[in-house]
């Protein structure tokens, strides 16, 4: 049996349409403060992971797009860089089960920096049309969990107001498509919706029956 994710893929692609049109008003209103250009990579290093639904719907793409001798190359690349984000993520519990503040864990994470597998030798991104909602906002204000965030490259100076964006409500946008397509797929895992997945995961995955817990 094949999954059909059309509906939820046409879902997902309202919310990156909503989301470039905000990148795209910030960047007009303030082309001074935002940095980003063509191989301004700086966003391709940093560490951040997908729901479920950004990562089937990118492990889909990527699929559709590449074969061969260049899928393995990616492949490849994406396997080590897994294994280098899983030994980050296991120092970090480590740290954290010793009682360490965890604003300064996950400060300390947000510093880690790691190629990302789809990021090309011309310094370009692979799948740049089909690229995670987090890459598409990086290099505007944003906020999380009532903390600012902005790359480093940015114009945008400190303590002056900007307009930012609201990356929870996003989030939440996310997890509640994902929830649909769990429940859509009659999937055993109920918790599914609330999973977090490394862009490296997303491309080496088979996301298919068994992965996704759905009866045959």
């Amino acid at each position: 049996m094949s999954i059909d994710f059309k509906e939820h893929f046409v879902k997902y692609e309202a919310v990156v349409s909503m989301i470039d049109k905000i990148f795209q008003r910030v960047k007009k209103e303030f082309p001074k403060e935002v940095f980003c250009r063509e191989k301004c990579s700086d966003c391709c290093y940093a560490l951040f992971d997908l729901t479920i639904i950004e990562a089937i719907y990118l492990n889909h793409r990527f699929n559709e797009k590449f074969s061969g001798e260049e899928k393995k190359k990616i492949i490849e690349n994406a396997g080590k860089t897994d294994r280098a984000i899983v030994k980050l993520k296991r120092d970090a519990y480590r740290e954290f089960a010793k009682n360490k503040n965890e604003v300064d864990i996950l400060a300390k994470m947000g510093r880690e920096r790691i190629r990302c597998p789809l990021l090309g030798p011309d310094n370009l991104c692979m799948m740049y049309e089909s690229r995670p909602i987090t890459c598409r906002i990086y290099g505007i204000p944003t906020s999380s969990a009532g903390m600012s965030h902005i790359c480093g490259r940015t114009n945008f100076e400190e303590g002056k107001k900007y307009p930012t964006l609201n990356m929870d409500k996003i989030y939440t946008e996310l997890q509640l498509l994902s929830a649909e397509l769990t429940d859509s797929i009659k999937s055993k895992n109920i918790k599914m919706c609330e999973m977090l997945i490394p862009v490296s995961m997303a491309l080496i995955t088979d996301f298919n029956e068994e992965y996704l817990g759905v009866e045959k």
